[in-house]
C-alpha cells in the first residue's frame, strides 16, 4: 500500500512539471496569433509531411530447387549372377536327390547355354543404345544437315522476366519564393536585424518590461502583450532562444505601409535545466511608406 502511494504521487508530480513546462515553453505572445495579420501567409500550403521511405527492390527469386535424381537402373549383370547361382543351386539340389550324372550335366549345360545367350544379347543392345543418335529438341529446326543436338529445354525461374520497381526518390523540398520584394531591398541586413529584435523582446516578455515592449510594436499588439504580462502577475518567464533562423516570405504594399512577413524558426528552452523545444511563426512587421519610422512588430501568426 505504502509503495503504491509512493507511484502515485511520482505520477502526479511528473504530470505537474510537464505542465508546468508547457505552460513556461511558449515565447512572446503566449503562441497565439495576435495583432494584424498577412492574407498570403495564411493561403500558403501546409507544410509538406516527409516522403515516404524508399522502397526495396524486389529482392532476386530464390535459386531453384535442384532436380530430383532419377533412381539409377538395375543393373543387368544382377540377372546375369543370380541366373549363374541359381544354375549352381539346381545342380547342388539334383545331386542331393541323386540325378547326379547325366541329367546333373544336362542341366547344367542348358543353363550355362542360357547364361552365355543372355550375355550377347546385352552385349547387342549396349552397342545399339550407343550407336542410335538422340532425338532432336522440340520445336527444333528441322532442315539441313543431319546432325542432331539436344537443346537445353530451361524452365525460367518465377518472376525472372519481371522487372524490379523503380527506387522511389524521396521529394526535394519546395522552395518558397518571396512575394513583392524589391529588386533593390536588402533582405540579409533585414532579416539580421529581425532575429536580433526577436532575442531582445523575448527578454523584455521575460523581464516583463513594458517599456522596451513599447519600442518595438504598433499600439494594438503593445496593448495585447500587455494584457498578458499582467495576467500572468509578478511571476517572470524565462525563454531563452537557443537557435534561431529568420526567413523573408514576402512584403505586401498598401497606400499607407509596407508588410513584412517574416518566418521564425528556431528552439528555446523554457527552463535553465530544460531540453530545447522547437519553435515556429510567422511575424508581420510594419512600416510606414512615408516618413522615417522604422519597421515595427504589427502582429504575430501562427502557422497553421
Amino acid at each position: 500500500m505504502y509503495i503504491k502511494k509512493i507511484l502515485i504521487g511520482a505520477v502526479l508530480a511528473v504530470s505537474a512539471l510537464s505542465m508546468l513546462a508547457e505552460a513556461t515553453a511558449r515565447p512572446m505572445g503566449g503562441g497565439r496569433t495576435i495583432g494584424r495579420q498577412s492574407q498570403n501567409v495564411s493561403r500558403m500550403p501546409p507544410a509538406t509531411a516527409p516522403a515516404p521511405a524508399p522502397r526495396q527492390a524486389a529482392p532476386a527469386p530464390a535459386p531453384a530447387a535442384p532436380a530430383a535424381i532419377p533412381p539409377k537402373p538395375a543393373s543387368p549383370w544382377k540377372g546375369i549372377l543370380g541366373g549363374a547361382l541359381l544354375g549352381l543351386g539346381i545342380g547342388a539340389l539334383f545331386s542331393h536327390f541323386g540325378m547326379g550324372g547325366a541329367i546333373g550335366s544336362l542341366f547344367g549345360t542348358l543353363i550355362l547355354l542360357a547364361l552365355v545367350g543372355g550375355v550377347v544379347f546385352l552385349i547387342v543392345r549396349l552397342v545399339r543404345g550407343r550407336a542410335q543418335p538422340a532425338p532432336a529438341a522440340f520445336g527444333g529446326n528441322g532442315g539441313g544437315n543431319n546432325v542432331y543436338q539436344m537443346q537445353p529445354s530451361r524452365t525460367p525461374d518465377i518472376g525472372s522476366r519481371l522487372q524490379p520497381e523503380p527506387v522511389q526518390q524521396a521529394a526535394a523540398p519546395v522552395v518558397h519564393t518571396p512575394w513583392g520584394v524589391p529588386a533593390d531591398f536588402d533582405a540579409p541586413s533585414f532579416l539580421r536585424v529581425a532575429k536580433s529584435n526577436f532575442i531582445r523582446l523575448q527578454a523584455a516578455w521575460d523581464k516583463g518590461d513594458s517599456a522596451d515592449i513599447r519600442e518595438f510594436t504598433t499600439p494594438e499588439v503593445f496593448a495585447e502583450l500587455k494584457m498578458q504580462i499582467s495576467e500572468r502577475g509578478a511571476q517572470k518567464d524565462y525563454t531563452d532562444v537557443v537557435t534561431i533562423d529568420a526567413e523573408l516570405l514576402g512584403i505586401e504594399t498598401s497606400d499607407h505601409d509596407y508588410l513584412a512577413s517574416v518566418k521564425f524558426t528556431g528552439t528555446i528552452k523554457p527552463a535553465p535545466d530544460a531540453l530545447a523545444e522547437p519553435f515556429n511563426e510567422v511575424w508581420n512587421l510594419s512600416k510606414p511608406v512615408s516618413g522615417a519610422s522604422g519597421w515595427m512588430l504589427a502582429g504575430i501568426q501562427q502557422l497553421a
